[in-house]
This record gives C-alpha cells, structure tokens and sequence, in this order.
C-alpha cells in the first residue's frame, strides 16, 4: 500500500473493515482479528491514534517486536489459528518520516473464530459484539461449510410429519421406480434421501414432503402483497392475501398463481379471446421464485415476500449471498449453493433449469431486471419494472 492510499483510509476514519491502534495490546489485537475474519476482514494500522487519526508512528524497536507478537497471536490466541499479512508503511508527517505497520486479516474460510476464552466476536460497525445467540453461530458455521440449514434436523418432527404420497411419488420421479421396487422399505428410503435423521425430520424433508410445514416452522411462508401505489408506506393494498403455505413446491405454484392473476396480460397479436401475455417474462418469475425459495438463508426465521408495486415487483428472500459472492458472478452463472438438498429435491418437484444458470437464464429474458445483495440488512432482493401505465403507450391490456 503506497502512502496516499494509507492517509486516505485514515481520514475515513474506524468502519467495519479499517481499525486504527496506537501501540498494541495483545487482547485487544486477537479481539479485533477475530471479529475480522467472523465477518468481512480487514486492516488493522498500528501507530495511529483511534480517536484524531493522528499519524503517532512506530519505532525500529516496536516494528520488530509487533510483527513477531502478531504472529504469535494470530497463532496462539485465536481459535483455529489465522495467517495474517503485515507491511510496513512510511508517511511522511511535518518533514518526518512516520512507520505504520499494516495488518491485513482476510475474512475466514474456518468460521467461527473464538478466543483463547472460546468468545466469537463479530463486527458491528466500527465496533465489535460478543456472538452469544445460537443462530447466529449457526450461520457462521454455514458459512464456512460446516453446517447445512437444510441437512438440520427439526425438533418434535417424526416419520408422521411426512406426507408418504408425496414422498413415494418424488421417489418414483427421481429413479424411475418405486422404493419397494428398489428393495427399501418406507424408513429406509426416507433415511437414504436425507428427509429423515435420527428419527427426526430434516429441514429439507419438512419443507417438501410435510404434512404440514408451517405447523412446525411458522415463519418459512411467502408474504403477498399488492400495493397500491411505488411504495411500503402505501396505505391501501389493491390484494394482501393470507401469507401462503405449504411445502415448497405448493410455495411456488401458489406464489406464481397471485404473480400471473395481479400483473397485466398484453395482447400481442392473439385472439381477442386470448389471455395474452404476461407482462412480465413468466421465465424470469418462475426462476426468481426458485431461486428465493431454494438458495435462501433458512438459519432467518423470516418469510419470502412477494410485493407487486405499480411500477415494479420486488421478490426478497432472507439471507444475504453467501461465501463473499456477488451479484456480478451470479450474472454469469458462477453459483455458491446454500442449500444441496434443498436443491437437489428442487430438480425433481420444480420447473428448474439447472444449477447457476436460474438468475443468468432470467436475465436473457428480462434484462431491466436489478438484483440487491443488502448485505447490511442480510436480504437479496430482486426488482423487475412493470409497465406503468400500458394503455398510454398503445399497448391492450385485458383483465386476468
């Protein structure tokens, strides 16, 4: 890093990513590494004042014997072990020359980081936080690949939660024979396709093959609304359905069926008595919807919503993207899968076009489509624009 870079992160001030640190103290130090490498990385300047960003720097002495304590801590400290990056930086400050030393902290692949203590700290803005809620700990761990929300066993959940119809059939669809054909009985097939762990249901197997899903997991619903008008604040809704439920295949189908009846059918070149066409891609929908469905956070108890505005429909889905990917690699096909098995049951029971192609296919057919990563408010959000007013620009709009 050259100087003019430095000094303008320092006038930037402390953020989630950039702490400044007069002289070192060692807890502290393995405090902020660890919050760093459980949320996004970052850099740590030693010889700047946290609270003036004045420029203090270090001496020969104190560089030498920085660096051979951040290893040590970055080593013994912190659990399991991180690598870290350190440079030495010269500014020049009244005709002096100033030594910082630099300490780069890449996010973590092992997550979560903890302490000699066992304490997992997290970043919250320029500050940092203590993790103590088992969620969120959870989410750490599928962050790094340790744990899959949808392989979790759901508690109270038993083999009469399944609905077997709807288990034998996916079954057949899948190998093209039945279980009993395959030599199974109903438990061991259940067990061989990850719906049942343990005696328990898995997420996966509830959200698929369930009785009834929502009786154990409340929030995973699709929240449906139609407003009158571009914005939440709206006060009159033209339709604000019961939220839906269901297994995730009932999900979709219901959630297409309030998407096709709430948006406008163009007459281009059909019969006068013909529905026409949607106004929006009915493509672009269908992959959109799976792709909340499906790719989803499911460690948030929070609902997929569904807002159809005037100017525009928004599909969000909890969960920010996952492992540091972002919304240009998803564009090109480049996928990060949360949850396997959830798509893995999504091939067979969803008009599904392949794994990473969902959001590229969309954009083929749609190409006005925004795509959000709110990574702060830990939602993927996609906007497609509607039509405003179709009957202004000559187009025919019939009534569904």
């Amino acid at each position: 890093m050259d100087t003019t870079e430095l000094l303008d992160i320092i006038r930037g001030g402390e953020t989630s990513t950039v702490q400044l640190k007069q002289e070192m103290d060692e807890d502290k130090i393995a405090a902020e590494m660890i919050a760093m490498s459980n949320s996004k990385g970052g850099i740590i300047l030693i010889g700047v004042k946290d609270k003036t960003g004045e420029v203090i720097g270090l001496t020969y002495e104190q560089l030498q014997l920085y660096n051979n304590r951040l290893a040590t801590i970055a080593s013994d400290k912190v659990k399991p072990q991180l690598f870290i990056f350190t440079e030495v930086v010269s500014v020049v400050v009244k005709d002096e020359i100033k030594k910082v030393l630099l300490v780069t902290i890449s996010e973590g692949l092992n997550k979560p980081y903890k302490d000699s203590n066992g304490t997992i700290w997290v970043k919250q803005g320029a500050d940092k936080r203590k993790l103590t809620d088992n969620t969120e700990i959870m989410r750490l761990f599928q962050q790094s690949g340790n744990l899959l929300a949808d392989e979790m066993e759901v508690y109270s959940t038993s083999i009469e939660d399944i609905d077997e119809w709807l288990f034998a059939d996916y079954f057949k669809r899948e190998f093209k024979r039945t279980y009993q054909e395959k030599g199974l009985t109903y438990e061991e097939a259940l067990k061989a396709k990850r719906v049942m762990r343990n005696g328990k249901v898995t997420l996966a197997g509830l959200m698929f093959f369930g009785k009834e899903p929502q009786a154990v997991k409340p929030a995973l619903t699709i929240k449906v609304v139609s407003f009158g008008g571009n914005s939440l604040s709206a006060s009159q809704y033209r339709s604000k359905p019961e939220d839906l439920r269901g297994t995730i295949p009932e999900l979709f189908k219901q959630a297409m069926m309030f998407l096709k009846s709430s948006l406008h059918h163009i007459q281009q070149g059909q019969g006068f008595n013909s529905i026409g066409i949607l106004e929006i891609s009915q493509i672009a929908l269908e992959e959109i919807l799976q792709n909340a469905l499906l790719h989803r956070d499911y460690f948030k108890n929070a609902p997929v919503r569904v807002f159809i505005f005037d100017n525009r429909v928004e599909i969000i889905s909890p969960g920010k993207l996952p492992n540091g990917l972002t919304v240009d690699e998803i564009k090109y096909g480049n996928p990060v899968i949360r949850n396997n098995l959830m798509v893995a049951f999504g091939i067979h029971t969803l008009p599904f076009s392949g794994l990473g192609s969902g959001i590229r296919r969309s954009l083929e057919v749609q190409p006005n489509i925004e795509l959000v990563n709110d990574v702060e408010g830990e939602l993927f959000i996609v906007k497609i624009p509607r039509i405003e007013d179709p009957l202004i620009r000559g187009i025919t709009v019939s009534s569904n």
